[in-house]
């Protein structure tokens, strides 16, 4: 048996998913032509109650483009120091869009409105102009940590008093609706633009739609050619997106379930000093020095569980549609004999 837990961008299609992908409608995106790439957006669009989408490779592209619609050069864009906008999208703030960044510490990545507004620079020409403030949730470098709606309210205010836009790095947002129980339009009404990654929990192979005004969408569709973005006959890749949406967001309570099991299991074992508060499917814990992270990780893998290392003695489990009860299972044995 192997157990993959790296990543949940290690799903692969399901059969009805993959008959979905078969049986797609296409035609030229670039031209506005493929129905299916069409419905997908538009699907999107209407259950966040925005205006429109646009369908992308990947979350880091939705999030550059919205970065680029949002920003002028000599902007500052305000996010957590966890950021994936800042830690993993390679720089891509300061190469595409000429914004700096002004990084705050927040409880596990989430920002709050009191954290946020000393950071706003007044207009003065010696700083940059405040523009745009991110926020990411689910928190992948906070253990999944989400928001609630009432969370992000005060700083949807604060933004909507001093004009900055606000963004949302959405990656495994139906992971933090899930476990809220809260209604995607709650987002759509906060927000200036959201990323949507299909290709995580979701268990799509490919793709992220940015929903946004009418406006906007025209403008990012824009920056998305510029960006290489146009993938044409894409349809086929966005019937697995609209699969998704419609059979595959419930039964993410079924990882952040396993992924519960894993850190209640992780906090009896004694070469485990800490384990991260397990809100959604991610698992980040603490090892003892005594058990170098780098062994740990090897050790697991030779007991066929793969995971990663996620910092200095930090080891991350993911859990996702391919990860059964029985995995999870065979990794608490795995870690119960490694004790």
């Amino acid at each position: 048996m192997i157990v993959d837990l790296r990543s949940d961008t290690l799903t692969k299609p399901t059969p009805g998913m993959l008959e979905a992908m078969w049986s797609a409608t296409v035609g030229d995106d670039v031209y506005g032509e493929d129905e299916t790439v069409n419905a997908l957006e538009s699907k999107l669009a209407s259950m966040f109650g925005m205006e429109a989408g646009l369908f992308c490779p990947s979350g880091t592209m939705t999030n550059q483009i919205a970065i680029k619609c949002f920003t002028q050069p000599m902007d500052e864009v305000i996010a957590d120091e966890t950021a994936h906008v800042y830690r993993y999208e390679g720089g891509g703030i300061a190469f595409n869009s000429a914004a700096s960044v002004r990084l705050l510490n927040g409880d596990r990545g989430r920002l709050t409105a009191k954290d946020i507004e000393p950071h706003i620079n007044p207009d003065n020409i010696h700083y940059p102009r405040t523009s745009l403030v991110v926020l990411e949730n689910t928190v992948n470098r906070g253990g999944g940590s989400c928001y609630t709606v009432a969370q992000i309210e005060p700083i949807q205010q604060l933004c909507k008093k001093h004009g900055l836009k606000l963004h949302l790095d959405g990656a495994r947002l139906f992971n933090a609706l899930v476990a809220t129980g809260e209604q995607p339009k709650d987002y759509g009404r906060l927000f200036d633009g959201i990323s949507i990654c299909l290709s995580k929990g979701l268990g799509a192979p490919v793709g992220s739609v940015l929903l946004g005004s009418k406006e906007t969408i025209k403008q990012a569709r824009r920056v998305r050619k510029v960006f290489g973005g146009g993938m044409r006959q894409a349809g086929y890749l966005a019937a697995a997106g609209i699969y998704a949406l419609d059979h595959q967001v419930e039964r993410l309570q079924t990882d952040h379930e396993h992924a519960r099991l894993l850190g209640e299991a992780l906090e009896k074992q004694n070469y485990v000093l800490s384990v991260m508060p397990v809100d959604t499917n991610i698992v980040i814990f603490e090892l003892d020095l005594k058990v170098p992270a780098d062994e740990f990780v090897a050790n697991m893998a030779a007991n066929g569980v793969k995971c990663s290392t996620f910092g200095h003695q930090m080891v991350r489990f993911v859990t996702h549609l391919d990860v059964s009860t029985d995995m999870v299972a065979h990794t608490i044995q795995t870690l119960q004999k490694m004790s």
